[in-house]
């Protein structure tokens, strides 16, 4: 399983972390996924390459993460968005998968408006000498 992690990381447009907030050590492992798709993903820009952090199975009545204590690893970490999710019952798990595309969609205008603010003008006010016969 482990092989196929760089050819499955990689080209991906945005990371979706997601721990079950009735499993501390799954929320303890956030911080070495994070590290382990970067490594793994060849992301080029990884300060501003987009996550989305779930806590997952907010159905469940026993919690282990409040969601004060995720939502501060997410300010540790580079401020990504988090939901608290329910694949069971589906809670926030569109808004989820809406605030992950709209994360890659701002990605993707700032690396934009970056090329447009890096281009050289090769054409622009080159004065050519008038040249005359006479």
């Amino acid at each position: 399983f482990k092989s196929l992690r760089t050819p499955f990381y990689r080209g991906a447009d945005c990371c979706l972390l997601t721990f079950a907030v009735d499993d501390l050590q799954s929320f303890q492992n956030l911080g070495g996924w994070k590290k382990e798709f970067l490594y793994y993903s060849d992301v080029k820009n990884q300060e501003r390459f987009p996550f989305v952090v779930l806590g997952n199975k907010v159905d469940v009545e026993q919690r282990e993460v409040g969601e004060d204590e995720a939502r501060a690893w997410c300010e540790e970490n580079g401020c990504c968005p988090y939901f608290e999710t329910s694949a069971k019952d589906d809670t926030n798990v569109t808004a989820a998968f809406e605030a992950a595309v709209r994360q890659v969609l701002s990605a993707e205008d700032q690396i934009g408006h970056a090329l447009l603010t890096s281009t050289i003008d090769l054409h622009g006010n080159r004065k050519v000498p008038r040249t005359s016969c006479c």
